[in-house]
């Protein structure tokens, strides 16, 4: 049997279906599953253990898998997406539509173990972590960069967390983001440039992250290292944690996730509020023992 999945987005989105891809492996052990999605996730997709074969996808773009015997839709409502599976010729095709229709009120997570789910494949919302290693650092990541400017929260006020951090701090990002994490360490924390596997493996074995709603997030959660969030402009019952050693701040407004300036919302979390979630963390350094609220 031939599966061909589409997930052509980034980081987090390939981390929160990961209990749907887990769900299809679960359901057919034997199948051959391929996922569309762009070739920069490799080792991210490799670490969830649940497909085969990365077709190299970025965005809507064709993709050659010809008449898989199953075709999912994991990524959007359609019907762009969806007709982009139809080429392929699958003999069965999974998405949103009549049968089950797209609901705005779920969380990622949710809603796609629920379209499987009345597709007749059993799926665990809860099977999403990734194995964390048995050592562990006393490093805190700092990851100050998102894809959009809407989910940016200030370089000075990142500056300011990393100060009272000290030399625990590692300031991390994408070699394009060299600016913004140098600026943010201002020299007097370690930085990290390197690839997704490093990445995701400072993350894994980290005492603890800080960063917005980004992929970074979503790994700490996968690895389940502690972590607090800063969520502006989308509501965290949509894309945060759902359970686990997280803090998650919000002050419950939304709105345009793409924008370039960071939403109203993210810049009334104030430096005071970060180190005070963060004070239930054992941090080495000078957060001050007095900050104590859980992570």
């Amino acid at each position: 049997m031939r599966i061909l999945v589409l997930r052509a987005l980034g980081l987090g989105d390939l981390l929160t279906a990961v209990p749907a891809l887990r769900g299809l492996r679960r359901a057919h052990p034997d199948a051959e599953i391929a996922l569309a999605a762009p070739a920069w996730l490799a080792d991210a997709v490799e670490r969830v253990e649940a497909v085969d074969r990365l077709l190299p996808t970025e965005g809507l773009a064709p993709v050659d898998f010809p008449r898989p015997d199953l075709a999912v839709n994991l990524h959007g409502r359609g019907p762009q997406s969806t007709d982009l599976l139809r080429v392929t010729g699958p003999e069965r095709l999974i998405a949103h539509g009549t049968h089950v229709p797209w609901r705005d009120d779920q969380h990622e997570v949710d809603r796609w173990c629920r379209l499987l789910m009345l597709h007749g494949i059993p799926c665990d919302p809860d099977d999403l972590h990734l194995p964390r290693p048995e050592r562990t650092t006393g490093d805190v990541v700092v990851h100050p960069g998102a894809s959009h400017g809407a989910r940016r929260w200030p370089v000075e006020r990142f500056r300011a967390v990393v100060r009272e951090l000290g030399p625990a701090a590692v300031v991390t990002g994408s070699p394009a983001e060299a600016d913004l994490v140098r600026s943010v360490a201002d020299g007097r924390a370690r930085t990290s440039l390197g690839s997704l596997a490093s990445l995701l493996d400072l993350i894994a074995g980290a005492r603890a992250v800080l960063c917005g709603d980004t992929g970074a997030a979503h790994v700490a959660t996968a690895y389940r290292t502690p972590s607090v969030l800063l969520f502006g402009p989308v509501a965290p019952d949509r894309w945060g944690p759902r359970s686990g050693p997280h803090r998650v701040l919000w002050h419950g407004s939304t709105g345009d996730t793409f924008a370039d300036r960071p939403d109203p919302g993210l810049l009334r979390i104030t430096v005071e509020e970060v180190l005070d979630a963060m004070g239930g963390v054992p941090w080495p350094g000078s957060v001050s023992s007095a900050r104590a609220t859980s992570v």
